[in-house]
């Protein structure tokens, strides 16, 4: 979480939040020799735990690009610089954010925000304007279904959140023969269940509750009272950091114990291990990355290298929200360099084409400008986090079924 002084701190009109990341130089005096990035982020509100990862992804990859010789453009270099707002987790202000981003600002290209709903929204900015925009904070499949040419995303679809932990029910004993679908009622959250409703048809479990909630929702005690009276074996859950957290503290307190719970946010998260402590233990949840060695990277080396500097610099740990930060950083870099120009249609064209190792992964977009991850199931398990399925094949034995919560 935030320091107390931030979560604190007096909101002020958004045209002066703008935190200025390029060294103390202008935009206006920087153009010269700088390549200005531009972004609107979570940085105060509900979803600032999880914004702060973009900032610092964006600047910790930027730094490092800097420091490694900047970015070589048409036989000149140049010096990367972010330029950045909180958007205070508001919707439309992040719109109007990036409105001035890019006509009066006059950024070179574009960063995204956290979150789909956002994400949704802002890219139509980049398309009215044709600056390219590379995020990876929105995964929703609805973003990238309106043949827009400027967004590019490096989140898996989410359609494709659960598919991991599905093929995985079929290799558990007892196999989960009954579920309950709960998601939030934003952007990627019914699109994720728009995308596991088939998937749980086709592997042959009965779903037996499939509810709609309030995104920001508190209070989950209903649909809990009803996943215990209906005895569902396993319960798969839709939302952000803070819905979850609430829906396992209520669990405990209700005593519904199924036997499994998975997350499509969270569990891989150092905070929400740490705001659960041994609760956390047993919850399932997904990640397109995790810190391996074998992730092979240009500037960082690796991206275990990559989690050793951000934890060294930031106090935290990263997870797959700042690692496809950090690529989304890289995939402008890479673009603006095989563009051979800062034009932003050579840019777009040249990120369209993208095909390269990054510290997350291959990055390469498909037709509609999202990026294919496959997702790999883990577990906190004694209060760490294991990596337990990789689609096919167990990775880790997992810890199930679920003991109810008496026993623990």
């Amino acid at each position: 979480m935030f320091p107390v002084s931030m979560r604190s701190m007096r909101v002020l009109p958004y045209a002066l939040t703008a935190i200025s990341l390029s060294l103390g130089m202008s935009v206006a005096n920087a153009a010269g020799n700088e390549i200005v990035l531009g972004a609107s982020v979570q940085l105060t509100g509900s979803s600032a735990n999880t914004g702060r990862y973009y900032k610092d992804a964006y600047q910790i990859a930027i730094d490092k690009i800097n420091e490694k010789g900047g970015v070589k453009v048409d036989g000149k270099t140049y010096k990367l610089a972010l330029k950045i707002y909180d958007n205070q987790s508001d919707v439309n202000l992040s719109v109007r954010q990036y409105t001035q981003l890019v006509s009066k600002d006059k950024i070179n290209l574009l960063l995204g925000p956290f979150a789909s709903n956002f994400a949704l929204a802002d890219s139509a900015v980049s398309e009215k304007y044709q600056v390219p925009m590379v995020q990876g904070g929105g995964a929703s499949d609805q973003i990238f279904a309106r043949n827009f040419k400027y967004i590019f995303g490096t989140l898996a679809p989410a359609s494709d959140y659960f598919g991991s932990t599905i093929a995985m029910f079929k290799q558990l004993k007892p196999e989960p023969k009954s579920v309950a679908l709960l998601y939030a009622d934003d952007a990627f959250d019914v699109s994720v269940a728009k995308g596991t409703r088939p998937a749980l048809k086709k592997a042959g479990v009965d779903t037996v509750m499939d509810e709609r909630y309030s995104t920001n929702a508190s209070n989950f005690n209903s649909l809990l009272s009803q996943i215990k009276s209906k005895k569902v074996d396993a319960v798969l859950v839709a939302g952000h950091e803070t819905e979850i957290l609430n829906f396992v503290r209520q669990a405990k307190s209700l005593g519904v114990a199924p036997k499994l719970y998975s997350f499509t946010v969270g569990v891989p998260s150092e905070d929400f291990r740490k705001a659960l402590g041994k609760d956390a233990d047993y919850a399932f949840g997904m990640t397109a990355w995790l810190p391996s060695d074998k992730l092979k990277d240009q500037w960082f080396g690796d991206a275990a290298q990559f989690a050793s500097a951000y934890k060294a610099k930031y106090g935290y740990e990263p997870d797959y929200h700042a690692a496809s930060g950090a690529a989304d950083v890289e995939t402008l870099v890479k673009a603006v360099e095989k563009a051979n120009s800062l034009d932003p249609k050579k840019v777009r064209d040249a990120i369209a084409a993208s095909d390269f190792e990054s510290l997350y992964g291959k990055i390469a977009f498909g037709k509609t400008g999202q990026i294919s991850l496959d997702q790999t199931v883990v577990q906190v398990q004694g209060g760490e986090l294991k990596a337990v399925f990789n689609g096919t094949s167990f990775l880790t034995q997992p810890k199930y079924p679920m003991p109810a919560w008496s026993g623990r």
